[in-house]
């Protein structure tokens, strides 16, 4: 059975503070400089579901443009404390991207997933994303 989150509020992030008191939904801590350079990047949005006022959950989205495409909006990660799965915040986080998206004149959006993530791939089914095939993903790590 699923519960219902009645007291929840998503918004959009704009300082450093915001994004260390919600860290615990990200792969690692939040570095300021690194907070401060997405934050000020010109298509980054990060926000973030409340619920009592605690973070709960976390979306990001890079819009990426195109000459002969447009702007699109990348979902570039999605996270939900443990605490608060199953209760519909990754789906209304995701569809609140999509309407950021939308205001910002984004053509559409698009999500990378593996193929065997059960959970995202039930969550943006139920925000109305559709199956556009399998790709390979390929990656250059250039960090020392």
């Amino acid at each position: 059975m699923r519960t219902i989150v009645t007291a929840m509020d998503i918004r959009r992030a704009v300082t450093p503070a915001e994004l260390s008191a919600a860290e615990s939904l990200f792969d690692g801590p939040a570095r300021t400089e690194w907070s401060e350079r997405f934050l000020a990047a010109p298509g980054h949005v990060m926000l973030i579901a409340y619920v009592d006022g605690v973070p709960a959950g976390m979306v990001s989205g890079i819009e990426m443009s195109h000459p002969d495409k447009g702007t699109e909006m990348c979902l570039y990660e999605l996270s939900v404390d443990e605490g608060y799965r199953r209760r519909g915040i990754g789906r209304d986080l995701t569809l609140a991207l999509a309407e950021e998206a939308k205001a910002r004149g984004c053509y559409g959006m698009w999500v990378g997933v593996d193929t065997d993530n059960e959970a995202a791939l039930a969550t943006y089914t139920s925000a109305g994303a559709r199956d556009e095939g399998v790709f390979s993903m390929r990656g250059w790590p250039l960090a020392p």
